[in-house]
């Protein structure tokens, strides 16, 4: 017994380390997976611990001081080319992720939003909306047309009717009000298998990683509605699975809630 605490004193400090490397690892595993920093992390570590391995074995003097020397400009250099995503993650992580406004009123307008949606995928119009919160999209407003609009179906409709100049973009919904339309989103450059996915779903998943948004698309060839946070798109096979996909993200926080109904 005596043994096994001198043991956990002397190397409480090691366990405490591995621990934190792991974690870190992980969470730098999760915010760079699928995206173009992916390759070029995935490509320097091999180049370093294949560099590494071979000076160990052959005792090459020079290659290793090369290695020492290097690892300051290499950490400034990993800053420069993963900033974009080392920026997306601060950026989530100082977000407090909450949709500023009272339920009664949050419950009114994510109907009305959930029947527009709906309404333009049975027509088969494609749109593009993004829901702010936590996080300003004031740099994304700046690139559209800026509104000060309720929300409403009508509205909805004629922004994205395929001869409006204003269909082409997104719109950018901040509380229950429209602050802009033909904005233009980053788009993503995760490595997609899936072919069929358009430069509109692409904005839509490239704005969910850049913050914390809610993006919705409906698709204009199937009238698939798709549903994208944190990153990941999620499809919706029906009206009421969207509706549910919706008080997961908005009204989870909330003690209790009604149900979207489909009117």
């Amino acid at each position: 017994m005596q043994f096994e605490a001198n043991i956990f004193m002397n190397h409480w400090g090691d366990a405490t380390e591995i621990l934190i490397l792991t974690v870190g690892i992980y969470y730098m595993t999760r915010v760079f997976h699928s995206t173009r920093g992916a390759r070029i992390l995935v490509g320097l570590a091999a180049i370093l611990i294949s560099l590494t391995l071979i000076s160990y074995v052959f005792d090459f003097q020079v290659i290793s001081w090369i290695i020492t020397r290097a690892a300051a400009a290499l950490a400034l250099a990993l800053i420069v080319i993963f900033q974009p995503e080392l920026r997306n993650a601060l950026a989530k992580l100082g977000s407090s992720r909450l949709f500023m406004f009272s339920t009664n009123r949050k419950l009114a307008f994510l109907e009305t939003f959930a029947e527009a949606v709906v309404v333009l995928s049975k027509k088969r119009i494609g749109a593009l909306f993004a829901i702010e919160r936590g996080i300003s999209l004031k740099q994304y407003l700046d690139s559209g047309v800026k509104l000060d609009a309720l929300f409403s179906q009508e509205l909805a409709m004629a922004v994205f009717h395929t001869k409006s100049p204003l269909h082409d973009g997104g719109m950018i919904i901040a509380r229950d009000r429209v602050a802009g339309a033909a904005c233009v989103f980053p788009v993503s450059q995760k490595d997609l298998r899936d072919r069929s996915i358009g430069l509109r779903h692409r904005a839509a998943l490239g704005l969910s990683e850049e913050c914390d948004s809610v993006v919705v698309v409906v698709s204009e060839e199937t009238g698939t509605i798709s549903v994208f946070s944190d990153g990941e798109m999620n499809r919706c096979a029906n009206p009421e699975e969207f509706r549910l996909k919706l008080e997961a993200l908005f009204l989870q926080e909330s003690p209790t809630h009604e149900t979207i109904t489909e009117k």
